[in-house]
């Protein structure tokens, strides 16, 4: 079987906060930004891999889900208890540092956790948990 993952989805609250943070703060490219109905939906993904992505989307998108979820979904978003998502690096020092510099919010300063991975971890403009690990 040949299955990868393509894809990835994180909700926004703010598409051009978010959209500073992936693509500015991150340095990941911006390979769709589509609106539709006063709604936004920003595809980016990390340079040189286009076969790897993260959508950022509204939450109140899916018309499946009721008020009372969509303001459960954005409390927990606010929260930062909603979503995350895990990168990788080969310098997860050099590259705490230099999103610290731009004023991410930062939840975890590099560290050696006790499985065997060094990683950080920050918020993204929506509240999203960015976990970095350091991977050779």
């Amino acid at each position: 079987m040949d299955i990868r993952i393509h894809a990835s989805f994180l909700p926004h609250a703010d598409p051009e906060a978010s959209l500073a943070f992936y693509r500015d703060t991150l340095g990941f490219e911006v390979r769709k930004d589509v609106g539709y109905g006063g709604m936004r939906w920003i595809t980016v993904g990390p340079p040189g891999r286009p076969g790897t992505s993260i959508v950022l989307h509204p939450p109140a998108a899916d018309p499946g889900v009721t008020d009372d979820e969509r303001r459960t979904i954005t409390e927990m978003m606010a929260k930062g208890t909603y979503a995350g998502i895990l990168l990788a690096t080969a310098d997860v020092d050099g590259t705490f540092e230099r999103v610290a510099a731009d004023g991410a919010e930062v939840v975890q300063e590099p560290t050696d956790q006790p499985y065997g991975i060094r990683d950080c971890a920050f918020r993204d403009p929506a509240g999203n948990l960015i976990r970095i690990q350091e991977l050779a």
